[in-house]
């Protein structure tokens, strides 16, 4: 085992700093304002992750990908990245999306089954959720060589999840980016489970070490610590921009919800799985850290939630205010013109949709 299987750890699950840590310097900068900025935002991310999920229960939300016990590695690695740094994510990034601006009430668009986009993606330089897995590495690795193409000193970044791994896709932007030198970052969140697979099925070795096969430099990182991730990415960050190629992060950390709202982990993992993970929670981490070094108060501690509270409430108000579309806008954006194909299945629907109208009621 070398150095690099050793996950990156700059701050303990007790709040307690890891003197002499490897990347330390890298995060010097980051003193209680930006800290507590950082604490702030993954409070926000649990609470509108919270909110989502009772909105699909409530049957306001046709289905949603939990995120909780992931806020450390998404606020983490996105406060390292730059605004013109160009994000490809998967479905699970709402973390991402919130640092990276999201309107809180255009988030639920895709997630109610009304749209087929959140936001504008060139806004951001976000793309919206990716439902095929692994898809999204080859999209950030094309965009990362045409951006280098025209010159532009950006980072672009991948996020996948361990079950993406196992994927071609991924492999095949792993395989372009070594060699055009893409400069994208791939990161994956290490959740522990595909699905209901364990990440010890998929492979023997730790994830990053697939990298290497590739000629891609890799490092391993605790994702539960926010400081540490942000130190990684800001490395493999700066040395996508540098025009020195692509890197690969591999963040451990834990999926504590189900994979999606119509899962039941409770099939497939105890709470014996979960409880070593539940006391390495994130955002206690930041906490714990913050009252050790004199930055916590009852104010940060109310004007937090107050926060938190405001943001889930406006992605409530923007998922009640969407209005069902027309059952027929289905055919739009399909094809960038007619299609024959399209126009008889196009029939075939309105026709459908009369004998509903024709039910007594």
């Amino acid at each position: 085992m070398t150095d690099r299987d050793y996950p990156v750890q700059l701050v303990q699950p007790d709040g307690r700093r890891v003197h002499g840590a490897r990347y330390a310097d890298v995060v010097a900068d980051v003193d209680a304002q930006r800290l507590r900025a950082l604490y702030e935002d993954m409070v926000v991310v649990r609470r509108v992750d919270t909110e989502a999920t009772a909105l699909q229960r409530q049957g306001q939300l046709g289905i949603w990908a939990p995120c909780l016990g992931q806020e450390a590695a998404q606020v983490g690695s996105a406060h390292a990245l730059a605004a013109d740094d160009y994000v490809f994510t998967s479905y699970r990034e709402h973390g991402v999306a919130y640092c990276r601006g999201v309107d809180p009430a255009q988030w639920p668009r895709l997630w109610r089954g009304v749209a087929l986009s959140c936001w504008d993606p060139n806004e951001l330089a976000l793309t919206n959720p990716a439902i095929v897995v692994g898809a999204q590495g080859l999209h950030a690795t094309g965009y990362a060589i045409g951006a280098h193409l025209d010159g532009a000193e950006i980072a672009t970044v991948a996020y996948f999840g361990d079950g993406a791994t196992s994927q071609g896709d991924l492999a095949e932007a792993l395989g372009f980016a070594s060699s055009y030198h893409a400069g994208v970052v791939f990161f994956c969140q290490n959740n522990q489970w595909a699905i209901s697979e364990p990440v010890t099925l998929q492979s023997p070795v730790p994830l990053a070490q697939r990298a290497t096969g590739y000629g891609i430099p890799s490092a391993r990182v605790d994702g539960n610590d926010v400081l540490a991730v942000l130190a990684v990415t800001r490395t493999a960050a700066a040395r996508a921009r540098e025009g020195s190629g692509p890197s690969f992060v591999e963040a451990l950390t834990c999926r504590l919800g189900p994979h999606t709202t119509s899962d039941d982990p409770t099939r497939y993992r105890g709470a014996a799985d979960l409880a070593p993970w539940q006391a390495r929670d994130p955002i206690d981490r930041v906490r714990r850290l913050l009252d050790r070094e004199d930055a916590w108060d009852d104010t940060l501690d109310t004007r937090v939630r107050a926060k938190a509270d405001e943001v889930a409430a406006a992605f409530r108000a923007g998922a009640l205010a969407l209005a069902d579309p027309d059952p027929m806008t289905l055919f739009d954006h399909v094809y960038t013109g007619p299609h024959p194909l399209l126009e008889e299945e196009r029939g075939r629907y309105a026709d459908y949709l009369r004998t509903l109208e024709e039910v007594p009621s």
